[in-house]
């Protein structure tokens, strides 16, 4: 008794201080934490992009890659798991890697993590005006994306509880609608629906579940990244959770698995029912939902409805997709200003716990942005979008890299590792995997631009250009505030 109390009040002074104690609310329970990480990696990369995984690697190869890319993603979220029930704290990607790495490399992530959620939205309203599209053909796409940017607003305005339950629910239908999809695509393999077993041919046309070789397998294995995206946002809302000790490590551990079991069976059940050579596979997107994989095996089913059925659940998945993007935008901006690195006037939240500012401010950029990909061929947009699209992956390269230092820094410093709430399995192993394939993966983003022909370098260019932004923001910040790698005996677990 005498041991575990004074570690009891250390974690609750601990976890006073990390609040800030500037108004933010924690309202968010273990139901709305497990629900935003199976909603942020539950979205169009399931239901449309899992067609082209399969086209480019076969089913074999697609599921090799989820697989692999599962992994990696399962020990960022252990990393993330262990510092954010130790440290609980809103905008945590860029507090984690300032106190234990470098506040340079906090700088640099923090700004680049905002950024991606803020172009991520005006993409996802514009992929929102495209489903309306469907049922209401001749409409503005202005008109769609305005009313649903304003119904995301709403759910942020009021309270962290209003993201927490709007996530909530858009996930649950996300959720229930892989169930059924793999319910029914389970009776067709076996028999149930259809009056006959399908057996192994079709997974195996051509004579293999392969296609594409080492490039098609690295070519998904981006995808499955992309895909996987989002569940990271359970360490960004630990900060506002009525208990992080107890909700963060349950959601990553309740939650993850299925996850990836629905990435996995969904791909079984597709590369059962729909040969990879076939073409609907690789043109499926959100604009022509009627040869979504998904769709596809629905109405082999019988289903007549189910194009318009997946039309709203893939409305669904984007805006829980825009929901996320506007509640992660703003608590980072949130979180940079309060550490003195965006203007203080982003660091006031109201009665409600809710930073209005960068709230306001988050929403007419990600419009503004969303107005600038109807100007002409929407080439400004373009290229913001090129600019975002390794972010996510740095974001998991900085959490594993802060976890390694944190631990490192934690037993240096002659802490007891049996005090951590929640301790990451597999330590160093896990971090230093996760590290290494994000890296790869950031390298490999475009590696067939230089396999073969000739090599077209604005697409090279327009791949990379994310990797010396975010270097130059590393590095300025570096040379102005002469920062240094923080040692591991100075590293500062008390949250002061």
């Amino acid at each position: 008794m005498s041991t575990s109390m004074p570690a009891e009040t250390g974690r609750v002074a601990r976890m006073a201080r990390f609040g800030r104690e500037v108004g933010l609310r924690r309202d968010l329970r273990s139901r709305h934490l497990s629900m935003i990480a199976i909603g942020g990696a539950i979205g169009t990369g399931i239901f449309v992009a899992s067609g082209s995984s399969i086209s480019t690697a076969g089913p074999g190869g697609a599921l090799l890659a989820y697989i692999i890319v599962g992994i990696m993603v399962y020990f960022v979220m252990t990393s993330l798991g262990e510092m954010a029930t130790f440290m609980p704290i809103a905008g945590s990607f860029e507090q984690y890697a300032t106190r234990f790495v470098d506040p340079a490399l906090g700088f640099a992530l923090g700004w680049n993590y905002w950024y991606t959620w803020t172009v991520t939205l005006p993409a996802e309203l514009a992929a929102g005006a495209i489903v309306m599209k469907y049922w209401f053909p001749h409409t503005p796409s202005v008109l769609w994306s305005a009313l649903f940017l304003a119904i995301l607003f709403l759910l942020n305005v009021f309270s962290v509880r209003g993201y927490g339950e709007g996530e909530y629910w858009f996930a649950g239908i996300k959720v229930l609608t892989i169930i059924v999809f793999l319910i029914v695509g389970l009776a067709m393999i076996f028999g149930i629906l259809g009056g006959h077993a399908v057996g192994w041919h079709t997974f195996m046309t051509g004579g293999t579940p392969f296609h594409g070789g080492w490039l098609g397998l690295l070519s998904t294995i981006m995808v499955a990244g992309f895909a996987f995206q989002g569940t990271e946002l359970v360490g960004l809302a630990a900060g506002e959770s009525d208990n992080p000790e107890r909700n963060v490590p349950r959601a990553i551990r309740n939650v993850f698995w299925r996850i990836l079991l629905f990435y996995v069976l969904a791909i079984f059940v597709i590369g059962m029912l729909i040969p990879y050579t076939d073409p609907n596979l690789l043109n499926a997107s959100v604009d022509n939902v009627a040869i979504s994989p998904f769709t596809l095996v629905f109405k082999h089913a019988g289903f007549a409805f189910a194009a318009a059925v997946m039309n709203a659940v893939i409305l669904t998945a984007v805006l829980s997709a825009g929901n996320s993007s506007l509640y992660a935008s703003s608590r980072m901006l949130w979180a940079l200003a309060c550490e003195g690195k965006a203007p203080r006037v982003f660091a006031k939240v109201n009665r409600r716990g809710v930073p209005m500012n960068a709230l306001y401010v988050n929403t007419v950029i990600g419009f503004v942005a969303f107005l600038s990909s109807l100007v002409g061929n929407g080439a400004i947009y373009t290229w913001m979008l090129n600019a975002a699209s390794l972010t996510g992956f740095l974001a998991w390269l900085g959490v594993a890299v802060s976890h390694y230092r944190f631990r490192k820094a934690y037993v240096a410093q002659g802490r007891d590792l049996n005090q951590l709430a929640y301790r990451a399995k597999w330590y160093p192993f896990g971090p230093i995997f996760a590290a290494v394939l994000c890296a790869v993966v950031i390298i490999g983003q475009d590696i067939s631009a230089f396999v073969g022909g000739q090599i077209d370098w604005a697409g090279v260019v327009a791949t990379y250009v994310g990797i010396p932004l975010f270097l130059a923001l590393w590095f300025g910040y570096k040379l102005i505030k002469k920062t240094r790698v923080v040692p591991l005996h100075e590293v500062n677990f008390d949250g002061d």
